[in-house]
């Protein structure tokens, strides 16, 4: 599941750039999807449960926070474009 889920956050990342616009883009979404990430990754690091999993969630965790850096620069961007 980690790792077909993970692989949609490239594909979300090159939408992103392309369509420079955050226009169908959720923040509250993206935000609560890296939470989710963390939380995992922190859940791993408390119980020392350490699998290959966690490999997966640090990987959709920098994908997922690039996505929502995007996201701030497409805002940025339909700002401008609006002046």
């Amino acid at each position: 599941m980690v790792i077909c889920f993970g692989l949609s956050w490239p594909l979300s990342i090159w939408k992103s750039l392309k369509a420079r616009t955050a226009k169908g883009k959720s923040l509250f979404f993206l935000c609560a999807i890296d939470f989710g990430y963390a939380a995992g990754i922190a859940a791993k690091l408390v119980t020392g449960r350490i699998t290959y999993v966690f490999i997966f969630y640090c990987i959709n965790l920098v994908l997922v926070t690039a996505d929502i850096v995007l996201y701030f620069r497409n805002a940025a961007l339909d700002r401008k474009g609006e002046e």
